[in-house]
Parts: C-alpha cells; sequence; structure tokens
C-alpha cells in the first residue's frame, strides 16, 4: 500500500496588473533555489485554508482576507509525493517579505524572469494564462455580421478566449466563418477555439480545438499540435476524462437553467462545487451564467465562466 500523499497549500497570490508571486526555495531545502508558489505543509486538524493562512502569515507577514479555491495537482518527487492545493490570493493585508530570510519575485505568466521552476508548479502558471471568461459565439440567434461586429467590440472591451460554436453551418460556411473570427482574435491578441472541428482549427492555425462531451469519451489521446484543447463536461465520468488526456481547460454545466433549455434544471453551484473538489484542471462554469457569477463561481472553484449570451453583450 503507497504511503498517503503529503497535503500542501499553496498560494497563487495576483496583483491587480495580474502578476503573481513566486518564492525561491532557501539553502539546506530539497529543491534549494528552486521557484515556487509560497505555501506549506497541512497540518493534522487544518482545513486547507486555514493553512494558507497561518503559512503565508508565518512566511509572509500578510494577513489574508479573500482566497478562491482553485485546482488540486498531484505530483510525485523522488523525496515525497504532494497533493498540492492552490488558492487564488485576490486581498490581502500588509507587505509580502520574506520573514525566513527567502527571496520573492513578482512574475508574469507571459514572461517569467526567475528559473528555475519547481516542477510541479509549470502547469499551474500555464493555467494561470487563462482569463477569466471564455466566449462562446452564437452567429445563428444574431446573424453573422451582426455577431462579428459584437466579437470586435468585445474584443476591444479585453474579452481574450472564445469559441466558435456554429452547429447548424455547413463545413465550408463554418471555415470561411471561422478565418473571419480568427482574424479578428489576431488583431486584438486573444485566443480562439474551434468548437467540434480538430481539422478546421489546424487549418486556420487556430489557437486550439474545443471537443464535444462526444469527442472527448472517443478520443484516445489528446490532438496534437494544437496550442489548447478544451473540453465539454457534463459530470464526473466526463471530467475525469479530460483530465486523463490532459487537455488545458473544461467547461462543466449547465450550472444554472438557460435560454436554450427552458425548465431544464441545472447542476446548481452545490453540485458543480462537489465535481471539480479535487480537481486538477482550470474549469469554466456554464450555463445562465452573467459577468456578477463570476465571484460566486471562483467561491466554488471555478476558474472563472463561460458564456454565449452575455459575453456579446452590448
Amino acid at each position: 500500500m503507497s504511503a498517503p500523499r503529503l497535503e500542501v497549500a499553496a498560494a497563487v497570490i495576483l496583483r491587480a496588473d495580474g502578476k503573481f508571486l513566486l518564492a525561491q526555495r532557501p539553502a539546506k531545502k530539497v529543491y534549494a533555489g528552486y521557484w515556487e508558489f509560497p505555501g506549506g505543509k497541512i497540518e493534522n486538524g487544518e482545513s486547507a485554508e486555514q493553512a494558507l493562512k497561518r503559512e503565508l502569515h508565518e512566511e509572509l507577514g500578510i494577513d489574508v482576507e479573500r482566497a478562491y479555491p482553485w485546482i488540486t495537482r498531484d505530483y510525485d518527487y523522488a523525496h515525497a509525493a504532494v497533493r498540492l492545493r492552490f488558492f487564488r490570493v485576490v486581498a490581502w493585508r500588509g507587505e509580502p517579505h520574506g520573514r525566513e530570510a527567502q527571496r520573492f519575485s513578482w512574475q508574469s505568466t507571459r514572461e517569467l524572469t526567475v528559473s528555475p521552476l519547481l516542477p510541479a508548479n509549470g502547469p499551474v502558471v500555464r493555467a494561470l494564462d487563462l482569463p477569466a471568461v471564455y466566449g462562446i459565439s452564437n452567429a445563428a440567434e444574431l446573424g453573422m455580421e451582426e455577431y462579428l461586429r459584437r466579437l470586435e467590440r468585445a474584443l476591444a472591451r479585453g474579452l481574450r478566449l472564445f469559441q466558435i460554436r456554429e452547429k447548424r453551418l455547413q463545413e465550408h460556411e463554418l471555415h470561411a466563418f471561422a478565418a473571419r473570427a480568427m482574424a479578428a482574435a489576431r488583431r486584438h491578441g486573444a485566443r480562439m477555439l474551434v468548437n467540434g472541428s480538430i481539422e478546421i482549427a489546424r487549418e486556420l492555425n487556430a489557437n486550439g480545438v474545443h471537443l464535444t462531451a462526444g469527442q472527448l469519451m472517443k478520443l484516445g489521446s489528446r490532438p496534437t499540435e494544437l496550442e489548447l484543447v478544451g473540453a465539454s463536461c457534463h459530470d464526473a465520468q466526463e471530467l475525469a476524462r479530460a483530465a486523463e488526456i490532459g487537455v488545458e481547460l473544461v467547461v462543466l454545466g449547465p450550472v444554472l437553467p438557460t435560454p436554450t433549455h427552458p425548465g431544464a434544471p441545472g447542476l446548481g453551484w452545490e453540485r458543480f462545487k462537489a465535481l471539480i473538489k479535487d480537481y486538477p484542471l482550470p474549469v469554466y462554469a456554464l450555463g445562465g451564467m452573467r459577468p456578477e457569477h463570476l465571484c460566486v463561481a471562483r467561491e466554488a472553484g471555478a476558474h472563472g465562466i463561460s458564456m454565449m449570451r452575455g459575453a456579446w453583450e452590448d
């Protein structure tokens, strides 16, 4: 029987400008000189959040005011098997300083200036590069030209990730429409995924593909040559499959009732929270989402929210 994993609370301390804090492991510790997210071991009788607050007070001299549960990742080092419970810390009192003479540095996902990074933390940095809002196209409802107009406006306002999902279009129509949307994404430095079509995503040199739940369950491995692969999930089995093949992001829902399926019950926030507890991938809440739902989604452990109509409203 394998030994239990060492439970660790880890903090992604985020400034308003999007930069996060990394700490350098001190001399005489395993992996001395490597950089990592601050945190420490969860003691007996502590919750992960309690351990997080204690460790950050002891190590950095700050008092956490708001922290959202995020992803949980298992990693096997030569010296120990760990379970890292990450929180995104967005509000605190005090100025971080090394109480144990360790070095700290504010970093950006697009330009890491410190190295080496502790091996377990690499995927976490990549996950941090995903924005809080993931848009889903609805040209069938708005009309193609109106949708593209609203897409430009949303991108100008700061939307940085969206998918083209147009089930009613023929393949050649989808290709042409997605090409225009991809051109808009490039103009604004945003990323676009194509729903359901790995071929079109590759042909357009899009940033990735978003797999339907059916595709997800049939695929033997993650599609190659794509920067991002997302997946739609509705239950624990699909979530497990997404983690197994190693996609970069998951959309889970519907959380709330939607205009597309009037009268159909959603998962609800408690079920959503239970499904993604200890989950290793960033999850977007889908179904009835509005911008004002972002905070409650994060409190439930979501990375962010995915919206169809709410992303394109003028």
